[in-house]
């Protein structure tokens, strides 16, 4: 494959092989030994180790339950693998929750006026975006396994589920009908990121590719500042559709009569500070506070100033009034039958994935950098559970953002009973400071979004893909593309679709490489990486570098004598000997099916009408199992099989090696 290293057959650890092993002897060569077959397993056995492969990553579940000597142990082990805060919770100190306690704090400055805002992307009440830092944030600690995680209400999210909810129900005219819509799609949403975790099928959320997570919140990110100059400009009339194109159509419109230049003025003057503290607050991380405090400053002087100069009472729009209290019961408003249930469990299915996929990958990042583990399949669970309950106490779809995260883990957070803390203070504004926000300004709220947002559009991480993989940067684009000019549901379907098409692409056209000799070695390598190798006169060296399945096996076949007649056209013009060997590395082949095998079988016989004998070097215990089994071993003939390419080529082309 161009632009990799290609091994050539040279397995010199020996973990693909389990050659015959020969004593030991100084200056033994690798001819002294052969392919060896793996035993056969029973079907159980084959059966129980995919299934660890699918479900476990080859790992045994039960292992640590075996070396435990009693039952009260192995029901501790349990308790602790249930709920992870048994185990960091024993060695829990004073020093870590000063570092949680400042961090919770810091977290609840942030979250608040954000809540407010991010509620008003969904449609809701500003209250039920405060409710989902206050419920979901005690649920998580108990279960999940991420330190630096910050829950609560996601702007993505938040824009995603309010898009998808206002096509059912508008939520201006039946806004109970709406709520419980809402409730019922996180719901299903807390159901179905519970199931992944459960049945252990994260594999699902892979689907959607970095790249297209990073097209996807750019144009999110995007249409939600849009969005957001409804209240930034003060237009009362604005278009419900999340398209660039309608967007922009709704505030031109608006120009000559809809905007409101003392809104203006308050939103444009906060935004100035907040994107000030956080260019501060990057550039000096010791700084950080001041752009993690900047959103509830803005919210107490905006409000203070709306208060004192009743700029309410010349058209700046305000908050008004905050339900006083915490979160009421809302079992009984979840659809459980009726035509909205199918509604909600497909808007909650879609809202829940991608509220998995942000935190999964940001909670892998924090890991990553601090390292320490983190359990996807725990997680899932952990962010099921927190939207089951969260549904049941009036909250809409939660989950652990970039920004807030990012804040949490710079303000030196050590365990995720930072987001106890955080809740604590969330709780204590619901019962006490909720009529404070009576005269804050939406146009403060919108500036609060934009500056939050803007961190979402990651234009050096594009440039990256674009620069490494131009197929991921197509994925990035389409996905961008789709959300700025359809909707946040295209966009996602566009970004699955386009990374579907290329694991097809991939799968069905899988590498190939032309080898030659490394001068003076019996190593062989790829002559595209590799201008200088040397090909064998009257052999040509084919790679495969992936699984031979019914989807690749004819092209596999067709590219390998397309390889044979380049080769055979290039050599006769050099005046060499006649091809009589063709030598498929088969290193790279982690499995074959019985289409792989049957264009093996197809490629012989191909051969055999040209008088060309194939050879087969290096294949894995899965590939020669199979190979066995089929009795492709016996139609070639045993000896036709070679440990590497080198002692393929000294077996069958002595003279060739003679030369080197």
């Amino acid at each position: 494959m161009p632009g990799a290293v290609s091994d050539g057959g040279e397995n010199h650890n020996g973990s693909d092989i389990g050659g015959s092993r020969a004593p030991s002897h100084c200056g033994m060569d690798s001819t002294s030994y052969r392919v060896s077959f793996p035993p056969k397993k029973s079907l159980f056995k084959e059966f129980s180790g995919a299934v660890k492969d699918l479900f476990f990553a080859g790992d045994d579940p039960l292992r640590q339950y075996k070396e435990q000597p009693s039952w009260s142990k192995r029901a501790w082990l349990s308790l602790k693998h249930l709920f992870p805060v048994l185990e960091w919770g024993r060695h829990y100190t004073l020093g870590k929750f000063k570092g949680d306690f400042i961090a919770g704090l810091t977290i609840a400055s942030l979250c608040i006026p954000q809540d407010i805002g991010y509620s008003k992307l969904a449609h809701l009440p500003p209250e039920i975006g405060l409710y989902g830092s206050f419920v979901p944030p005690l649920i998580y600690p108990l279960l999940g396994t991420s330190r630096d995680l910050a829950m609560g209400p996601m702007a993505v999210v938040s824009l995603l589920l309010g898009s998808l909810l206002q096509n059912e129900i508008d939520p201006k005219k039946n806004p109970l009908d709406y709520k419980r819509l809402a409730f019922t799609a996180t719901f299903f949403a807390g159901i179905t990121q519970a199931a992944l975790g459960f049945f252990r099928l994260g594999f699902i959320v892979e689907y959607l590719s970095h790249a297209a997570i990073i097209g996807f919140m750019g144009g999110a990110a995007i249409i939600i500042a849009l969005q957001q100059l409804k209240g930034f400009l003060g237009i009362k009339d604005f278009t419900n559709n999340t398209d660039i194109i309608s967007v922009m159509k709704s505030i031109f419109k608006s120009a000559h009569h809809g905007w409101n230049w003392q809104t203006i003025l308050i939103a444009a003057s906060f935004l100035g500070f907040l994107l000030a503290t956080k260019c501060i607050g990057k550039k000096k991380k010791k700084l950080f506070w001041m752009s993690a405090t900047a959103p509830l400053i803005s919210v107490i002087v905006s409000t203070f100033f709306v208060y004192i100069t009743r700029a309410d009472k010349h058209g700046v729009a305000v908050v008004k009034n905050i339900e006083k209290g915490i979160n009421p019961p809302s079992a009984s408003l979840i659809y459980f039958s009726g035509p909205f249930v199918l509604k909600g469990f497909k808007i909650g299915v879609e809202a829940g994935l991608i509220a998995l996929t942000e935190a999964i990958a940001v909670g892998r990042t924090f890991a990553g950098m601090k390292d320490y583990k983190l359990d996807g399949n725990k997680e899932m669970m952990a962010l099921g559970t927190m939207n089951v309950v969260g549904s049941l106490t009036s909250c809409y779809v939660t989950t652990g953002g970039f920004a807030r995260s990012a804040v949490n883990s710079m303000a030196g957070c050590k365990t995720a009973a930072s987001n106890i803390v955080m809740s604590t203070v969330v709780l204590l504004t619901l019962l006490f400071l909720t009529p404070l926000f009576k005269y804050t300004p939406n146009a403060i709220l919108s500036s609060i979004i934009i500056s939050a947002v803007l961190g979402l559009i990651d234009y050096e991480a594009a440039y990256h893909i674009w620069k490494v993989d131009k197929l991921d940067f197509l994925v990035c684009l389409g996905a961008f593309l789709g959300v700025v000019f359809s909707s946040v549901e295209y966009g996602l379907l566009i970004a699955v679709a386009i990374s579907i098409a290329k694991i097809l692409l991939q799968a069905t056209r899988p590498k190939t490489a032309l080898l030659g000799n490394l001068p003076r070695t019996t190593i062989y390598r790829n002559i595209e990486q590799y201008p200088y190798v040397t090909t064998v006169p009257g052999m040509v060296i084919v790679q495969v570098d992936s699984a031979i399945y019914f989807t690749s096996s004819n092209y596999v076949k067709e590219r390998i004598l397309r390889w044979l007649e380049e080769e055979e056209e290039r050599q006769r013009q050099q005046n060499f000997p006649q091809i009589e060997f063709l030598i498929v590395e088969l290193s790279s082949v982690a499995d074959i099916d019985t289409s792989g095998i049957q264009a093996l079988e197809e490629l012989f016989r191909a051969l055999e009408k040209r008088k060309i004998q194939l050879i087969l070097a290096n294949p894995g215990p899965t590939v020669i199992q199979k190979l066995q089994s089929a009795k492709f071993i016996e139609l070639i003939g045993e000896d036709r099989i070679s440990l590497t390419v080198g002692d393929a080529v000294k077996k069958f082309a002595p003279k060739a090696v003679d030369d080197v």
